[in-house]
């Protein structure tokens, strides 16, 4: 029996024309290891590891790759792995947050946006990144008014270094407003938590990008007892005709190839898949 992967299963990333794997791995696990809201604790793997699971992905099916400044050395270590094989990949960063001495800051400004976005590309050894995201303090709506960020972005895109932007954001108004007037959302969305839905349905009708941050609620969701909370949380996320991808975060090889065969199976049999 063949493995089981998402190679014929990628679709569009909203209307940025890049088609993306249903399933994107985060990659904070390869860079931070400091106030993470993780179940179980994890050592941050190896190059040796790290390029064992990007390897891993690829044959799998995965082709995006979520990252981030905040993520601790995530892009440093992302830039050489990726080296000879950045054509494989759909990069996602992002910009707001800085993570140092085990704590978070926010600048939002423009100048500092603009310097995160060229630090990223030097660190991930690239002269384009495909998705830029803001990284929101919870101040969403404020943020995307009163910062500048946004503006920026889009100075950025025009300058052909990034390919599209949006925000990571954690309010339905933030989530509706960053689709009006950019190109991708990330929210979170499962068992848990759904309340960001409006604006998965405002992406679906606009024909904009979701990505899913927290489908599995940062692994938490897989402690609860009842039938297989998994395949529960993929069935609910995809079943939105609004979501591009969902992010998970594992640098569990078993788990990387169990999600891909679950999500693999569940597509093929939904109504919805292509």
């Amino acid at each position: 029996m063949n493995q089981a992967t998402l190679h014929d299963l990628w679709r569009p990333l909203g209307s940025t024309g890049l088609h993306v794997s249903p399933l994107g791995l985060g990659t904070v696990k390869l860079g931070r290891d400091q106030g993470v809201k993780y179940p179980n604790g994890f050592s941050i793997p190896d190059d040796a590891a790290a390029r064992a699971l990007l390897d891993q992905a690829r044959e799998l099916g995965i082709n995006l790759l979520d990252t981030a400044p905040a993520y601790g050395v995530s892009e440093e270590r992302l830039g050489p792995l990726l080296r000879g094989q950045r054509h494989a990949w759909v990069i996602v960063s992002k910009v707001g947050e800085e993570f140092e001495l085990g704590q978070s800051r926010f600048d939002f400004s423009p100048a500092h946006t603009r310097y995160s976005v060229e630090r990223s590309l030097q660190r991930l050894q690239t002269e384009h990144i495909e998705l830029v995201l803001v990284h929101s303090d919870g101040n969403d709506l404020a943020i995307l008014h009163d910062s500048g960020v946004y503006e920026t972005l889009a100075e950025l895109k025009r300058e052909g270094k990034i390919g599209a932007f949006g925000l990571s954001g954690k309010t339905v108004e933030g989530g509706l407003l960053a689709l009006e007037q950019g190109d991708c959302a990330m929210v979170t969305y499962n068992l848990n938590e759904q309340a960001e839905k409006p604006v998965l349905d405002y992406a679906a009708a606009h024909g904009k990008a979701i990505l899913i941050k927290k489908a599995l609620a940062s692994g938490h969701v897989c402690l609860q007892p009842g039938s297989d909370p998994l395949r529960a949380s993929f069935k609910l996320v995809f079943a939105h005709p609004g979501v591009s991808s969902a992010i998970v975060g594992t640098i569990n090889p078993q788990h990387l190839s169990h999600n891909v065969a679950l999500l693999s199976q569940l597509l093929r049999s939904m109504p919805t898949a292509d």
